[in-house]
């Protein structure tokens, strides 16, 4: 057993005792290549996105979160690799097209970080190059009830699963000046535009 699976294993207990529930989870796709495309509103938030899907999630992370002793080598082993935020990291972009290129999952908090009032925040166009690069789909997913979770997260935590978009659904019209980021504005829209709840 991996560590990320066993990992795995503890926090799905934990989050069921809380009330955690999952919705439309079967809107993801079982082989190749995706993008997730995540709101970001809680250090839970990949713990609670990872533990609710099945197939194993490699995260971009922040690159300070790996010069924490001991939790840098944890965020390792899970497979987590690191971004220098507010640069093109070309490290960052190789590692993420070599794991689409092999048919993993990728997951990203387009933000960029995260928003500190719990709305859905302008997204980033670097996904939508990743996503060019690689031909995968996107998956936009809606975390809830992260949270200050330990405290008021009981029986609010949920993850909800939207639909796969694809560069050719996603195609900006003619006239627009920064194509990518009117691409990443239409991502966004479709994360926040998933249900509260259920």
């Amino acid at each position: 057993m991996t560590l990320y699976d066993f990992a795995k294993g503890l926090f799905r207990l934990q989050f069921h005792l809380m009330g955690w529930k999952i919705h439309d989870v079967e809107n993801l796709p079982l082989e190749g290549p995706v993008i997730l495309a995540i709101n970001h509103v809680s250090l839970w938030d990949p713990i609670v996105a990872a533990c609710s899907l099945p197939r194993h999630v490699s995260f971009m992370a922040k690159d300070e979160l790996f010069a924490i002793p001991v939790m840098g080598w944890i965020f390792s082993k899970l497979g987590a690799f690191p971004v220098k935020r507010g640069q093109g990291d070309m490290n960052a972009i190789r590692q993420s097209l070599a794991l689409l290129k092999e048919g993993q999952v990728l997951g990203l908090f387009p933000e960029g970080t995260r928003s500190k009032t719990g709305e859905v925040q302008k997204g980033l166009p670097g996904m939508v190059l990743l996503m060019e690069k690689s031909k995968a789909s996107v998956v936009p997913i809606k975390v809830l009830g992260t949270r200050r979770l330990l405290r008021k997260g009981w029986g609010k935590i949920a993850v909800v699963v939207g639909q796969p978009l694809t560069a050719q659904m996603l195609k900006a019209p003619e006239g627009i000046q920064n194509r990518r980021e009117w691409i990443a504005d239409r991502i966004m829209q479709a994360v926040l535009e998933l249900p509260e709840a259920k």
